[in-house]
């Protein structure tokens, strides 16, 4: 993958996977390799699920457990050094929830997102505004402080950069109910320019929007998601709450999300209808 994409959420993942496939290769379980070098089984268990980081020495110790050559070792050890690296999203972690800095890291080295979007405009999508309409509308809910208000908008808007805006960005398809188009955020100015903004973006080579109309039939009922797939790694699917956060990595359910998305895309407008439908929606909010 090319450098600028990669990510050491990613890296710690592909590195507890690399290290769960050699042991597997030994046919040991992770309570005999833990038995083996003096550890507790869950301490395997969560170097390879990426939930502890493992130290240097740790990668060695079972490395030799192993018994892996010279060169897979160094390929471990890059992973190591890759992985224990800042990701830009860390310099908001004090204002985001934990799974959501999660999903920035997969995000950063994903080559292709799909986003079902029912109730708003997605935040890649969103002008600075608008991002903070939709955050200050959950504000007195999820106890969002002035100052984490403002970070989240300045997460938000970076981000928009490092993935879109990008070199070599990751295709981008959103499937948005026209329902998003018309709920209000902020004053009609802000829906106004929201609504441009979001036909601008439609334009990029790498993004496509589709709206599904009202009067269309809906095809699955499900909240939002987003739906990232990698180069060399397996799909994972990110679902939000209102509190709360998940994945989706089970690849039956995954397939299942993909299907989902194939067809909600299949009922929407194409984009060409879809941008219409945006025009109409801009020039309703000038009303």
């Amino acid at each position: 993958m090319p450098s600028q994409q990669g990510s050491p959420t990613v890296r710690r993942l592909r590195l507890g996977q690399e290290l769960r496939l050699l042991r597997e290769r030994r046919a040991l379980t992770g309570a005999k390799a833990a038995r083996e070098l003096g550890w507790s089984a869950s301490k395997v268990s969560r170097i390879e699920a990426a939930k502890t980081m493992p130290s240097s020495d740790d990668v060695k110790a079972l490395a030799s457990l192993y018994r892996v050559d010279v060169e897979k070792l160094e390929e471990l050890f890059g992973l190591l050094r890759d992985a224990e690296q800042r990701g830009w999203w860390e310099d908001y972690e004090d204002a985001l929830p934990e799974e959501y800095t999660r999903f920035l890291g997969l995000e950063a080295e994903a080559i292709h997102q799909r986003n079902w979007e029912p109730q708003a405009v997605p935040g890649l999508l969103q002008t600075e505004d608008y991002a903070r309409e939709v955050i200050l509308a959950t504000r007195g809910i999820a106890r969002i402080t002035h100052s984490g208000v403002r970070s989240r908008v300045e997460a938000r808007l970076d981000r928009q950069q490092r993935v879109l805006h990008r070199p070599n960005p990751c295709k981008m398809s959103v499937v948005l109910d026209e329902a998003a188009l018309m709920r209000r955020f902020g004053e009609p100015s802000v829906m106004r320019a929201q609504m441009e903004h979001l036909l601008e973006i439609s334009l990029l080579a790498h993004v496509s929007v589709h709206v599904l109309p009202l009067e269309s039939l809906h095809p699955v009922n499900t909240g939002a998601f987003i739906h990232l797939k990698f180069s060399a790694f397996d799909d994972v699917v990110y679902l939000e709450q209102l509190y709360t956060a998940h994945f989706v990595e089970d690849l039956e359910r995954v397939a299942g999300y993909e299907s989902a998305f194939d067809h909600m895309q299949s009922e929407a407008l194409d984009e060409a209808e879809s941008r219409v439908l945006i025009q109409r929606k801009a020039m309703q909010w000038r009303s």
